[in-house]
């Protein structure tokens, strides 16, 4: 079949769609929304991936995250003296020490950054707010993928005698270091005056993540070393000559049995060189721990990458459920087209008889009906993109659900849509074709 017959046989197809535009629109209507739905759904899976491994990305990779359980409830401590009083006694809690246990003794360990988080305000120039101040160490910086944008790393001696120095966030710097530069400068943390030495990069941070995992905004937090911390603020493990007086007498003076969190830091991260490790590890330090703090289990360990891609995994799959849903509407809509077109060829049995009459040959019906059911489609399936990215849109807008429309799935989806035309097209062009033109021009 030559250049000048397919285009004829286009054209014919094109004017027949173009003369009955209401039907070939509501035929249309399964691809368009069949489209636009694989589109919709795909962007939002998409959009979850993406946002899984940004999360990835805030915990970091291969680390076991081992945090202190701290009592929240009265009623809890009260009913469970005996037991408070035999963790108070035998426990000293999550420390130091058992971070420099878990580097110096396991192997396959990288890096081990203790923290202890603080709940302050900061002033300056008249300006006050709440904030976090975290004690950390300079590995912290390295697990967490954070990077200095101004200033200097702690050095070795603000590290070991606990000078008062800081790194602040993009965001404390945006507060209150706006016009100035921040270096140098001098920010009152709680009952203390801290010396900016350091600024971090803006770390992106959605609503879902801190959500999710947990985390802070990080933006918002001021970093000193964790030596810092224990010297100048606050260091719960030790035992002073109040608490002695307090053990002496606990039936009198049920403060000390009420002293929920005992523990020197508030989270230990501990970073694996290899991920196959990475369960192994963390069952020995939980072993290694449980010896240190003499069979008390005041600690829990969480692996977060091995639960963030066992949410990947719960979310693959739902996404395999929706793309199944939106694909079944295609297919709904194709059967529409091949109804639709079936009834076309009752209705234009003399159209074909007389077509057939003038010379037109059955492969020159099947061209026509078959370029026909593909125009519908691949109309439906332009309208079904645009309102596929418009939807996709909306709902992240509306939803606050992030959405990433990627240009293979329109791709994909486009192709679908045309394929479907085509395959539900072939049986109305046969049975168009296999009219006998005596029979049909006859027909009233």
């Amino acid at each position: 079949m030559n250049k000048e017959r397919l285009k004829f046989n286009f054209s014919i197809a094109f004017d027949a769609v173009k003369v009955n535009k209401i039907r070939s629109l509501l035929t249309a209507l399964g691809i368009i929304f069949g489209v636009a739905a694989v589109i919709s759904m795909l962007s939002i899976g998409r959009g979850a991936q993406v946002e899984l491994l940004e999360q990835i990305k805030l915990v970091g990779v291969n680390n076991i995250v081992v945090t202190p359980i701290v009592e929240q409830e009265e009623e809890e401590v009260s009913k469970n003296e005996n037991t408070r009083k035999e963790i108070l006694n035998m426990s000293n809690g999550l420390s130091l020490h058992d971070s420099e246990s878990i580097l110096g003794v396991i192997p396959g360990i990288d890096r081990v950054s203790p923290e202890v988080v603080l709940d302050t305000y900061i002033i300056k120039s008249g300006l006050r707010r709440s904030a976090k101040l975290v004690g950390i160490e300079p590995d912290y910086f390295d697990i967490a993928d954070f990077e200095l944008v101004q200033g200097l790393m702690f050095s070795d001696e603000q590290l070991e005698k606990g000078l008062p120095v800081c790194i602040i966030g993009s965001g404390i710097k945006a507060k209150f270091f706006s016009k100035e530069n921040a270096i140098g400068k001098m920010l009152k943390c709680g009952n203390n005056w801290l010396r900016v030495i350091g600024v971090l990069e803006n770390k992106s941070i959605t609503k879902t993540s801190i959500e999710n995992l947990g985390i802070r905004n990080y933006n918002m937090d001021v970093y000193t070393p964790i030596k810092t911390v224990l010297m100048r603020y606050t260091n719960r493990s030790l035992i002073t000559e109040r608490l002695i007086k307090l053990a002496a007498n606990p039936d009198e003076n049920r403060e000390l049995l009420n002293r929920k969190n005992y523990h020197q830091i508030d989270r230990l991260v501990v970073q694996v060189s290899q991920s196959d490790k990475i369960s192994n590890i963390a069952d020995i330090i939980s072993r290694m721990l449980k010896r240190r703090h003499n069979g008390i289990v005041d600690y829990q360990i969480e692996i977060p990458e091995l639960l963030l891609k066992q949410q990947q995994r719960t979310n693959d799959i739902f996404n395999y459920v929706l793309g199944a849903i939106a694909g079944i509407s295609l297919i709904v809509g194709g059967i529409g087209i091949m109804n639709i077109m079936l009834a076309s060829v009752m209705e234009r049995i003399k159209e074909i008889g007389l077509r057939i009459a003038l010379g037109a040959r059955k492969n020159d019906i099947i061209m026509q009906f078959l370029f026909e059911a593909v125009t519908i489609s691949v109309a439906g399936g332009i309208i079904g993109v645009i309102l596929g990215i418009l939807l996709a849109s909306a709902i992240s807008t509306l939803a606050e659900i992030p959405t990433v429309i990627a240009f293979d799935s329109i791709m994909i989806s486009f192709l679908v849509a045309a394929s479907v035309g085509l395959i539900f097209g072939i049986a109305p062009a046969r049975r168009a074709a296999m009219q006998d033109p005596i029979i049909s021009l006859r027909h009233e």
